[in-house]
């Protein structure tokens, strides 16, 4: 017996004033019951565009950006170790920038070493050793002109590129609920 026809016999058995919903961001969009049937839903991940299954993500369009900036761009030569531990070594010359953002600000730390990647100019540019705690290094040997200040995306679109909060939480072995939630209070908030 579905949800819709459970109520109808509860509201006919039960006549006082309450407020009926079991839907939360997965059942909005996978049981949509005949209206009147719910009074509200807890709308909860599906608010920032992303569906808690992944055949509803085409219906809907991802309401989050995550960005920072460019704080500093050097030419690293061949052999050079880059972030804490040596857990990467360039394997040539690289052009290397360091971006002001890291795990204090909720960006998973774990995510050091997974083939992560970021954009800049709308190209992947790959993560390179350890996210630190207010840092982290990317290669942009690619981006003609990549300098200080320019604008990167941690999560979103740029241009046809993007990085979706699926493929962050996968990449650093999660769920989409927990990058969002973890993103630090000294993130700054543009809502549009």
């Amino acid at each position: 017996m579905r949800f819709g026809e459970i109520m109808k016999q509860f509201r006919a058995a039960v006549p006082i004033d309450y407020k009926a919903h079991v839907l939360q961001s997965a059942g909005i969009l996978a049981f949509a019951e005949p209206p009147g049937i719910l009074d509200m839903v807890r709308a909860g991940i599906v608010l920032y565009g992303i569906s808690p299954l992944p055949e509803f993500q085409k219906l809907l369009k991802p309401a989050m950006t995550w960005k920072t900036r460019i704080s500093l761009v050097r030419d690293i030569p061949k052999g050079r170790s880059i972030s804490y531990g040596r857990t990467f070594v360039t394997p040539r010359k690289m052009r290397v920038a360091t971006l002001s953002a890291g795990y204090a600000d909720g960006y998973p730390w774990n995510i050091s070493n997974r083939d992560a990647a970021v954009l800049v100019a709308g190209q992947r540019c790959a993560i390179l050793g350890r996210v630190t705690m207010d840092l982290m290094m990317i290669d942009v040997s690619t981006i003609d002109g990549a300098e200080a200040g320019d604008e990167v995306i941690l999560m979103g679109r740029d241009g046809n590129e993007e990085i979706s909060c699926a493929e962050l939480a996968k990449t650093a072995g999660t769920i989409p609920w927990e990058i969002t939630t973890r993103i630090g209070a000294r993130v700054q908030r543009l809502y549009l």
